[in-house]
């Protein structure tokens, strides 16, 4: 998934904090608290050692009958305050895998959500492994940032601001020579951390595409050995590869020596305070004693270790803030629109002639309009009048693939679309439903605009078997049951009986209950579609949009699910689009479409007179020539 721009580290950065607080704002400020308190705690023992060398230790080392009293009981009040960095540092531990976790959840929470929002256009133009890269390695590089980068970055500014400080305290020239070697290690840490950050979010962006082709790779396997193309797909995949492994070789490499020379810059930084301290202490310069030599070494190593580990950490960050851009990129993506207004209720019909809603399910469906301006509302019964006007369409502005389309279809007419593959007929039955949203022209359902009509209410009108059928996770029962998720076991049933599944259902392990998985392939193709016609059936919609219906069901299971069709499709508006011109013979209408027009229109037999495009498609005879 590609974002649609580059954002500011900085601006992604506080967007994902400010997402954080949102929810964690309060914990979040107790982790700070906690972990000021372990730092300081730590600064604390640091310092001390100054005092239990000079007033402790050297004074004893010279006394007759030295007294340990006084240094057991400071000795106590230091441990006493490292008790306390022990158990905040547990606490703010405790809270940020509570915080790390609540996060990510909500993460995938939001995603998903904003998933369902989007339109069509938004999965047929993005790779689902793509999308699912997301959902895994974008926010397992979240998890390592929140949990441990943020509050070791958090530790690491209160340790070197307080240590500053201490070092001030003990010895302004020693600190000097301390920030001179800092410096120069941060000047390595911008350029190893650029490099690295660099590939870093060059490996997110190349992660996702390795996993979208894996994941087509694995839907399509049947077809890759039908047609011996396991070598050049492997082909493909170690190219793919590699351009991870390159991108991923140079993040690491760049971030992993970045520690080890930071490291060593830092050894020497405390070997040159050593000499130049060691040189104050014995000659008394300035007062610097003994315990201030070994307080200010220790703080030296204190204070590189901080700048060591943000360096270290910087890394997780920028690799983090390259998957916050994509998971952003999805959560900033526009949701599908619905301007209408008009809804779908169930009705009753009253003696003389009245719809009026009701709220049990009564088989009669009205359109439901609220005026606004009067405060009125009034119900239109839902009758299947589907008509396009002088329809323009094409998934962009500059390439239009349907042209000038006029289509009237009364209600419980059987309209038939026929033609070339790539005719635009499955473009027609997206257009029914708003997967898309036309550029010229109308389309009126029972008079009404369908962009007037709520796009939930205009889908749940319509039943639609697609071509390519999916099913569900889960058993025969449910996968049936998603058509009308209050449907009883009863109506589950009289559906499949009604599309010809209940035989070769009940011949399966579990009947009803058994258990399908991985899209159903452990049945046919021509047993999905019948689950797929019989999930249709249980939805009983007054519209149906059959796509291909038929298409994987053998001549013999054809003309048994036909008659079951039939009996669906009686009363109902039905939309066919068939390869197989035999099952469209008894349309009231059949259109046949070429690139995008409609040539011609009429019934079977009056399209086998004309003689014409029809004619040549059903006979298999070349017109004229």
């Amino acid at each position: 998934m590609k974002p649609k721009k580059t954002k500011e580290p900085g601006k992604l950065f506080m967007r994902l904090m400010s997402y954080i607080f949102k929810n964690y704002g309060l914990a979040c400020v107790v982790v700070v608290i906690c972990i000021f308190i372990t730092a300081l705690s730590s600064v604390q023992g640091t310092m001390f050692m100054q005092t239990l060398i000079d007033d402790y230790i050297i004074p004893l080392t010279k006394s007759a009958n030295p007294d340990f009293s006084g240094l057991i009981h400071a000795i106590l009040r230091v441990a006493a305050f490292y008790l306390c960095g022990v158990v905040a540092a547990y606490a703010y531990t405790r809270i940020m895998v509570n915080v790390t976790q609540g996060t990510l959840k909500n993460f995938r929470d939001d995603m998903f959500l904003t998933m369902e929002t989007l339109p069509i256009r938004y999965f047929d133009t993005h790779a689902h492994g793509d999308i699912m890269s997301c959902y895994t390695n974008d926010i397992d590089t979240l998890r390592q940032m929140i949990s441990q980068s943020i509050p070791q970055l958090i530790s690491s500014v209160i340790t070197i601001v307080s240590v500053l400080v201490c070092m001030i305290r003990l010895n302004i020239p020693l600190t000097f020579a301390t920030l001179v070697m800092v410096a120069l290690m941060l000047l390595i840490t911008k350029k190893l951390a650029g490099l690295s950050g660099k590939y870093f979010i060059e490996q997110q962006k190349n992660i996702g595409i390795v996993n979208a082709h894996i994941e087509e790779m694995m839907n399509g396997q049947k077809v890759v050995k039908v047609f011996c193309h396991e070598k050049e797909s492997i082909e493909q995949f170690n190219k793919l590869n590699d351009e991870l492994f390159h991108s991923s070789d140079n993040a690491n490499k760049f971030a992993n020596i970045l520690m080890p020379i930071n490291a060593q810059i830092g050894n020497i930084s405390y070997v040159i305070c050593a000499i130049l301290g060691g040189v104050l202490a014995i000659n008394g310069y300035g007062g610097f004693t003994l315990g201030a030599l070994a307080s200010f070494l220790t703080f030296n190593k204190s204070f590189n270790m901080p700048i060591n580990q943000v360096s270290q950490q910087l890394n997780s960050v920028v690799m983090a803030l390259a998957g916050a851009e994509r998971i952003f990129a999805l959560l900033d993506e526009k949701p599908e629109t619905d301007e209408g207004y008009v809804e779908l209720a169930n009705a009753t019909i009253g003696p003389d002639g009245e719809v009026k809603e009701s709220e049990k399910r009564t088989g009669i469906w009205a359109w439901k309009h609220f005026h606004k301006a009067e405060g009125t509302t009034t119900y239109r019964k839902m009758e299947g009048d589907v008509v396009f006007n002088h329809v323009d369409f094409g998934y962009n502005d500059e390439k239009i693939v349907l042209h000038d389309i006029e289509l009237y279809a009364k209600p419980g007419q059987k309209i038939a679309f026929v033609g070339a593959t790539g005719a635009g007929k499955t473009t027609i039955t997206n257009l029914i439903n708003r997967f898309y949203d036309i550029q010229d022209g109308k389309i009126r359902y029972d008079g009404i605009n369908i962009n007037k009509i709520k796009k939930a209410d205009l889908r749940r009108s319509l039943g639609i078997v697609l071509q390519d059928t999916h099913l569900f996770t889960g058993t025969v029962m449910e996968n049936i049951r998603y058509g009308k998720l209050d449907a009883t076991d009863e109506e589950v049933m009289a559906a499949a009986k009604l599309a010809n599944a209940d035989g070769f259902i009940k011949r399966l392990p579990d009947g009803y209950d058994t258990m399908l998985t991985g899209d159903g392939k452990n049945l046919s193709q021509g047993q999905r579609q019948l689950l797929a016609i019989a999930r249709a059936a249980v939805a009983d919609p007054p519209v149906l949009i059959l796509d291909e219906a038929t298409s994987s069901i053998d001549t013999r299971t054809e003309k048994l699910v036909q008659q079951g069709m039939d009996r669906l499709m009686e009363g109902r508006t039905t939309f066919v689009i068939a390869h197989r011109l035999s099952t469209v013979r008894n349309s009231d209408c059949i259109m046949v479409l070429e690139q995008g027009h409609i040539i011609e229109k009429g019934t079977h037999d009056q399209l086998i007179a004309e003689g014409g495009k029809y004619y040549q498609l059903y006979t298999g005879k070349i017109v004229n020539a």
